[in-house]
């Protein structure tokens, strides 16, 4: 199916469809960075990922969550990009892509200026789906990520005519 068929869905954390995006990702936090990991599905409180300054949507296929991602306030004009995630059986179709893109447009809809976020240095696969949607490195983007620790990215999004 194409990516264009897929339905945006803004959900509450709580809501039982968000269910595969908490699954996988602890997976994949804990094979990745070990089992101290599964912390980072409960850092934050479910509220921050909600209206009026948050919000978690997934993209919907055939009634199955396939991707999804959130953000939440940073600062006045920034809003914070967390759990992007595509489902393993449905990457490699751009799905990754128009999460951020969703997510970017809701965003500027909020009032959000600017978009920052972070990825760990075990994922080189978010590493690359940032740089090539137009997001920028404060990083040293040749330098070795195990020493650069957390990887973090900035956008700034296009102000209204």
């Amino acid at each position: 199916m194409s990516v264009d068929t897929v339905e945006a869905r803004r959900v509450r954390w709580e809501d039982p469809e968000t269910l595969p995006l908490k699954q996988e990702l602890t997976a994949e936090y804990v094979a990745r960075y070990g089992e101290g990991a599964r912390e980072e599905m409960t850092r934050y409180d479910p509220a921050l990922f909600a209206p009026p300054d948050g919000v978690l949507l997934l993209l919907v296929e055939d009634g199955a969550a396939v991707a999804g991602g959130a953000f939440m306030r940073y600062d006045e004009r920034t809003a914070e990009f967390k759990r992007i995630w595509t489902h393993s059986g449905h990457r490699r179709r751009g799905l990754g892509r128009r999460v951020v893109a969703e997510l970017e447009r809701v965003a500027a809809e909020f009032g959000y200026r600017r978009v920052f976020l972070t990825t760990g240095p075990r994922q080189p696969e978010a590493k690359g789906l940032y740089l090539a949607t137009g997001y920028t490195a404060l990083f040293d983007v040749d330098a070795d990520p195990l020493d650069v620790g957390h990887l973090p990215f900035e956008k700034h999004l296009p102000e209204d005519d």
